[in-house]
């Protein structure tokens, strides 16, 4: 590595520059030091030692024309730019969300960096290495990237980019360290020290007038013939004819008038003048800046040895350190207008063309900062947009928020205003060439609008050049033309001009505002953004999101200087462009300030997008926070900066930061160190257990406090503190206070505070925790699920399948915290087999207990848990003779053919046509006799086994039924009121019908015991078993019992009505239980009566559910 004092020079640099972005991020910081990198003279090897910027250079540039070739320069600029944010990013304080990561599919990365040859070997050396399908990322076992590095590279890209666009403008101070790289383009760019020889308009390329270099090849291109110099000597720099700007071109044809480069290139495009001779002015040598090489310089500095101009000294000693450097002003600045010459981004630095709008590197408004506004007033002091403003057309001097000048109504923007002449004759070819008096480009077609500027061309087509810049008519040409008289202009009104500028405006306004609402923007955010960006066509809302942090940073990097310069300037050392030889001693409150986004948001919000304004108002509300804190005790300057950064300016917030070291000592005795010990409410100091009671319990009053110490003091108290302070919380009564801890359990009849009793929804009783709990578990484990209800009172019904349902779903959230986890799945799990039950495809197995879902259409059906076989309709055990055929036919073959079955007798037909739950279909080989009231043990639904009507335990839905309690309604042929009758009663009513009945055993053998099975209860539990009771003759070897029910099967198989045996009395509870009209009419008798009865209660159906035998 060369040791030359530009080598040194340029390891100073790049030292101080990493640092500063190192330690902030910002590009911002770091810019000076780039300029300074940029315009040192060494070759690309030694000057990037990371970024291979010659490989790139070469890559993007080759085999490229001419115009390609500033092209794809041009790429690359704005991909460098690009880069350079993603390496602020990752070296700033605060990274992005995202910044692991770089997807390929962003629009902005593939429209820039994937442009461009070399643009993922930066990011590589970023850091991000990990190639993924849809981007690159950092390796997962880095968590953060290496700052330093990414640093260094993020400096050679900036100055990279910076040299880059010197060379695309021509102002690039050693253009000889790219003559291998692009040799054309840097012979393009040397400037000749001949007199300038023009070509025709259509020929000329940029806004300033080229020769060739002495030491390159003529064009081919024909010469038009120069004339020789004159003999005297160079003519003395003077004021541009036109412009009034510093002139650089005498044209000798035109009664040596001085031009500068914009004004001549303009008013000689013109092909009567275009093949004029100009002479250079000669100028004295001015010493340009030793940052950026293109200005002339404004400042020394005596401290850091360097002479800079005015930009870069306010830059590059706007840091701290470099704050107490003695300067002296050399000579004053004087700007040219803005509009006719180049001019430079006030955020990039980039020096771009006169046509240009937007930055060709940073692509912001060319007067979005108040820095290049400044034409006439002080140059060190940047003009607002929201400051006043004079017009340059009447010098009217205009409030800031006006667009139009008051007087002239002209825009706020405009150049001065172009002399009308007196007749049109004057301008050749006005139909097709015209210039407009706005931006001053030359537009090539007739149109309405400027193609540049899009402005309207009402007053500018063949008016808009100045008188100067006419062609002044040639005697030969004009004696020939007569004399026309001109037209007066239409007037117009211009009241009704400003009113409808005013009116656009505003709806544009409205428009804008309307959008920002959308996207969560505020009015006043949007209009300071308008303040900022309302001379380019830049969105307010995109100008927020991208450039808004940019300012704010700016805002807060100028406030913490100017209190630096008044810390300074209040300890005896005057700042400003004469300085004495000494260095003054730096504040340190001053060099500790700390500024947020926040705080300069609102301050800028508040001064209505000023940036002036937006530094005082930051200052101002900074002090008054400051001096609150102090107020407050805090008096670390240092401690409050930080606190007010951290909480965003919110004095509490800084309040609580800095509160929390103090409370920590507080916080470890009382929490740490030892216990707490309880509250005694007979304790003497009934103050400090009122003052722990509040800081514990969060009670409402002091007076709450001292009710819980008088609760808890009274005689005979078993209940809590925390079930006190509880109840004290929901009322102040004592009364109300001691019901809501006095109640008792039902169950387990403790007494326990209303706060630690549970209810269900379907009932008002309560019962305590305890109990609750234990009665559902064991429901869950050893019951039904329709024996879950409540244990006082056993609602709710559970034969209403609408009011079990909803009854369910909210048991479900109360159990969800009582129960255990086991018995809590066993509870869904039984819900699971509820709601199975209720689909028609659901089967119970006659052979187990298992229920399964049969998706066939056969009758045999397999049990997957038994593994054994019946018929999905009569659920019999399947035998083979029930193939192909019905099961009736296979019920009465196995009557006649079965010899087993015909062994049983009765007492199998009972069986086999036992009881059947109308609920969920699962068959009982049981009798009906005995006690009519059935359960299902598989649904737990409970029903009368006579004729499948529900049994109800409280009011039912029936409209005449008052009765509450266990209940069911049953029709007159169900076996509930038949069984009462004698067997000869009911022989008679078969009889009657022709239905023919047994009275003999099917085996011929008489029986001493009846062997129909029954359900019965032994010691609690639900037994199968025989009859056992006596038989007598004449009753088919069965008890009275079954006989009876097997006499009104054969009533209900044949749909017998039992009312044609009715006597008077039975017939007229029958005619009361079934609501039937006994009105009796006048003079009617006993006969005529009954018979008119026995009529109406025929007419009622009888029952619908009761089983009927095939």
């Amino acid at each position: 590595m060369s040791s030359s004092p530009a080598s040194v020079q340029m390891d100073q640099v790049r030292s101080r520059a990493q640092s500063l972005l190192s330690s902030s991020g910002s590009a911002q910081d770091a810019k000076a030091e780039v300029q300074m990198m940029a315009a040192i003279p060494l070759p690309l090897s030694e000057k990037y030692r990371h970024l291979p910027a010659e490989v790139m250079l070469r890559e993007n540039t080759a085999d490229c024309i001419k115009h390609e070739v500033l092209e794809s320069l041009s790429r690359l600029v704005k991909a460098l730019s690009i880069l350079e944010k993603y390496g602020c990013n990752l070296t700033g304080p605060a990274r992005p969300r995202y910044w692991r990561t770089v997807k390929h599919n962003n629009p902005v990365f593939r429209t820039t960096v994937d442009a461009i040859k070399g643009g993922r070997r930066v990011l590589y050396l970023y850091g991000y290495t990990n190639q993924q399908i849809d981007g690159l990322s950092f390796p997962d076992e880095i968590t953060d990237p290496d700052t330093g590095n990414v640093a260094l590279v993020t400096l050679e890209v900036m100055t990279l980019r910076t040299e880059v666009d010197m060379l695309i403008k021509g102002t690039h101070p050693h253009p000889e360290n790219f003559k291998d790289i692009i040799p054309f383009l840097i012979q393009q760019n040397k400037p000749s020290d001949e007199s300038v020889a023009t070509v025709p308009a259509e020929e000329q390329q940029g806004d300033e007038p080229r020769a060739p270099s002495p030491s390159t090849k003529p064009d081919p291109k024909p010469q038009l013939p120069q004339r020789p110099k004159p003999a005297t000597a160079p003519p003395a720099v003077s004021e541009c004819n036109l412009c009034g700007g510093a002139s650089s071109l005498l044209c000798p044809p035109c009664d040596n008038q001085p031009f500068c480069d914009a004004c001549d290139d303009l008013y000689h495009r013109h092909p009567s003048r275009a093949a004029h001779k100009r002479d250079k002015i000669q100028k004295p040598e001015q010493e340009t800046c030793s940052i950026c090489g293109i200005s002339a310089v404004h400042t020394h500095c005596s401290t850091c040895i360097q002479r800079l101009c005015m930009n870069c000294d306010r830059l590059f000693h706007s840091h701290p350190d470099r704050k107490g450097h003695s300067r002296t002003n050399i000579t004053p600045v004087k700007t040219s207008s803005p509009s006719l010459s180049p001019w430079q981004c006030a955020h990039c630095t980039t020096v771009n063309e006169i046509r240009a709008v937007l930055c060709t590197t940073c692509e912001r408004p060319r007067l979005s900062t108040a820095a290049s506004a400044a034409v006439e007033s002080s140059p060190s002091v940047p003009a607002s947009p929201n400051a006043e403003w004079q017009c340059k057309s009447c010098t009217v001097v205009n409030q800031g928020s006006s667009i139009l000048c008051e007087v002239c109504e002209r825009p706020r923007l405009a150049t001065r205003p172009p002399v009308v002449l007196s007749s049109p004759k004057s301008l050749p070819d006005s139909g097709s060439k015209w210039t407009c008096q706005f931006c001053t480009y030359v537009n090539t077609k007739p149109s309405a609008v400027c193609e540049m500027c899009s402005l309207s061309c009402k007053d500018s087509a063949g008016v808009s050049l100045p008188q100067s810049l006419q062609q002044m008519p040639s005697v030969a040409k004009d004696q020939a033309q007569p004399d026309v008289r001109p037209h007066p202009a239409p007037r117009v009104n211009l009241e009704l001009k400003r009113q409808k500028t005013m009116k656009d405006d505003g709806l544009t306004l409205i428009s804008q505002i309307r959008e920002a609402e959308k996207r969560g923007v505020s009015p006043e955010e949007v209009y300071a953004a308008l303040c900022m960006c309302g001379g380019s066509n830049a969105n307010p809302c995109d100008w927020l999101t991208s450039e808004l942090p940019h300012l704010l940073d700016e805002i807060c990097a100028m406030a913490v200087s100017v209190q630096q310069s008044y810390k300074t300037r209040n300890a005896g050392t005057q700042l400003g462009v004469e300085r004495d030889g000494g260095e003054p001693e730096q504040d340190a409150t001053g060099a500790g300030m700390k500024l947020s986004r926040a705080e300069a948001k609102l301050a800028w919000l508040a001064a209505g997008g000023d940036t002036e304004r937006a530094v005082r108002q930051l200052l101002r509300d900074r002090q008054v926070k400051m001096r609150e804190l102090h107020s407050l005790g805090f008096q670390d300057v240092a401690q409050c900066e930080e606190a007010l950064r951290q909480s965003g300016g919110e004095v509490r917030g800084a309040l609580s930061l800095l509160q929390r070291p103090l409370l920590e000592p507080f916080h470890q005795r009382i929490w740490i160190d030892q216990p707490e010990p309880p509250i005694d409410p007979k304790h003497p100091d009934k103050q400090r257990m009122c003052r722990r009671l509040l800081a514990l319990y969060d009670l409402p009053s002091w007076g709450r406090c001292e009710l819980v110490l008088s609760l808890l003091q009274e005689p005979g108290v078993t209940y809590s503190l925390e079930d006190v302070v509880q109840a004290v919380k929901e009322s102040h009564d004592k009364d109300f206070i001691r019901r809501l801890l006095n109640n008792e359990c039902p169950i387990c009849l403790s007494i326990v505070p209303r706060s630690k009793m549970q209810s269900l929804t379907s009932c008002q009783c309560s019962v305590c925790h305890e109990c609750f709990r234990q009665h559902f578990t064991i429901a869950v484990r050893d019951r039904h699920i329709r024996d879950m209800v409540c244990p006082v009172c056993s609602e709710p019904d559970i034969n209403d399948p609408e009011q079990l349902d909803s009854y369910f779903s909210t048991l479900d959230i109360q159990l969800r915290d009582c129960l255990e986890t086991e018995v809590y799945d066993l509870f869904h799990k039984k819900l699971t087999e509820q709601a199975l039950m209720k689909d028609p495809k659901f089967l119970w197995c006659c052979h187990c207990t298992s229920g399964f879902i049969n998706d066939g259409d056969q009758l045999k059906v397999t049990c997957p848990s038994c593994r054994k076989s019946f018929c999905a309709q009569c659920k019999k055990p399947w035998e083979p003779q029930h193939q192909d055929v019905s099961c009736e036919d296979f019920q009465k073959w196995k009557r006649d053919n079965d010899p087993e079955y015909q062994k049983q007798g009765l007492a199998g037909y009972l069986r086999d046509n036992g009881i059947t739950c109308p609920q969920c279909g699962f068959q009982y080989a049981l009798t009906k006799g005995g006690c009519m009231h059935f359960t299902c043990s598989q649904c737990r639904y409970q029903f009368c086994s006579g004729c499948n009507n529900p049994y109800h335990k409280t009011l039912c839905k029936a409209a005449p039924c008052n009765f509450n309690g266990l209940h069911a309604h049953h029709p007159r042929d169900c076996l509930f009121y038949l069984r009462d009758w004698e067997p000869p009663r009911l022989q008679m009513l078969l009889q009657r019908s022709g239905v023919g009945f047994n009275t003999d055993p099917s085996n011929g053998t008489q029986a001493d015991a009846c062997g129909v099975m029954e359900q019965k209860d032994e010691v609690g539990q639900q037994v199968d078993s025989p009859c056992g009771g006596p038989t007598q003759p004449g009753q088919a070897g069965l008890c009275e019992k079954h006989y009876r029910e097997y006499l009104v099967s054969l009533i209900n198989a044949h749909t017998l009505d039992p009312a044609p045996l009715y006597d008077i009395n039975e017939l007229t509870r029958a005619c009361q239980r079934y609501q039937v009209d006994m009105q009796r009419g006048d003079a009617e008798d006993d006969n005529a009566y009954q018979a008119r009865l026995l009529k109406k209660l025929m007419e009622v159906p009888l029952g619908e559910k009761v089983p009927r035998n095939k």
